[in-house]
């Protein structure tokens, strides 16, 4: 069932970076339920996108919408609805995986130790959880920054290339997680450069450069 309160929408974007007009009017619903790929070539303001969506960035025109609502206007509920991961795994290096979850996490809401090792132990790093973030491989930093959008427990997921440095088998575990949220009532934005073959509802907004 349609739950308004989880619904985010984009009403004409427009970015410019200097003379460059990076997003000409974009708009999209996300919908409970649905996720989003948004694709295109380097260059084309997927990045610039998500960051706008996230708040990050603030567009020239435009708005973003939660629950019908501006999310400058619903700032701290926006927040702990949401999960965002950069294309970089943004940890700090000479911290354990399990110390950035807990900082991480520990901002959004109170967290146990515990879950956060069984989010590392979905994503294949339970191992790792007393390693420093700096003799990880690039494939577990990224596969520790999916364990942080897991254990933050948000609605609504905004992915920067989740699938990047992953293997075949990082590769589907990632597309479960996603069908999993999906199929649970949540929403995803995703951006991704390859075709997204997942077992859920998908939709598809395409940029160019």
């Amino acid at each position: 069932m349609h739950d308004p309160r989880c619904a985010l929408a984009a009403e004409t974007i427009h970015v410019w970076r200097g003379e460059r007009h990076v997003l000409r009017g974009v708009s999209f619903a996300v919908e409970p339920g649905q996720l989003l790929h948004v694709f295109g070539p380097n260059g084309a303001g997927k990045t610039t996108l998500l960051r706008v969506v996230c708040g990050l960035l603030r567009p020239e025109q435009g708005r973003i919408l939660w629950a019908a609502r501006p999310i400058q206007t619903v700032q701290a509920e926006y927040q702990a609805a949401m999960a965002y991961a950069s294309h970089e795994a943004a940890l700090k290096a000479d911290l354990t995986a399990l110390e950035n979850l807990r900082y991480a996490v520990g901002l959004k809401r109170r967290v146990q130790d515990g879950e956060l090792r069984t989010a590392l132990e979905r994503t294949g790093v339970g191992a790792c959880a007393d390693l420093p973030a700096r003799v990880l491989s690039a494939g577990q930093r990224r596969r520790v920054a999916l364990a942080r959008v897991l254990a933050v427990r948000a609605r609504l997921w905004l992915l920067d290339e989740p699938f990047a440095n992953l293997d075949t088998k990082g590769t589907e575990l990632m597309g479960g997680l996603l069908e999993q949220h999906i199929a649970a009532g949540g929403s995803a934005l995703v951006v991704a450069h390859h075709a997204l073959q997942l077992g859920c509802a998908i939709g598809r907004l395409g940029l160019s450069s």
